[in-house]
């Protein structure tokens, strides 16, 4: 796995690191082929990071609660499924999977190893 940390150690503002939750979101999603927003205390954020490791996959990891702006992303999240839920958050190829129950729903009916090959997560 890949936890991303964006340099926030010593944090400044730039104009791209200002503004809409939900274009930082899209923005990072699209960055690599696995990306998961989650909490590092998140049962079902370590379950579904667990899952894409075991297939092969390295996915990138954002952790909100590591994030300085992340409490914004996280509620931009909610927004995005629609849930009262928001992690853990799965986009693969840049488009958005959506949350544990419809990764596991993909996994379960044999979508999911299709989507990971596409966008190039996957070559087996």
């Amino acid at each position: 796995m890949h936890y991303q940390t964006e340099s926030w150690g010593s944090y400044m503002p730039t104009r791209s690191s200002v503004g809409d939750p939900l274009e930082r979101i899209e923005r990072l999603a699209s960055e690599n082929a696995v990306v998961i927003f989650s909490m590092s205390t998140c049962c079902m954020c370590h379950a579904i990071k667990r899952l894409f490791c075991g297939m092969g996959v390295n996915p990138t990891v954002h952790e909100l609660d590591e994030d300085p702006r992340g409490k914004d992303m996280e509620k931009a999240l909610m927004r995005l499924l629609g849930s009262s839920t928001a992690v853990p958050v799965v986009f693969i190829g840049g488009k958005l999977v959506g949350a544990m129950d419809r990764v596991m729903a993909s996994h379960i009916n044999g979508t999911l190893v299709p989507l990971l090959k596409e966008a190039g997560a996957l070559w087996l």
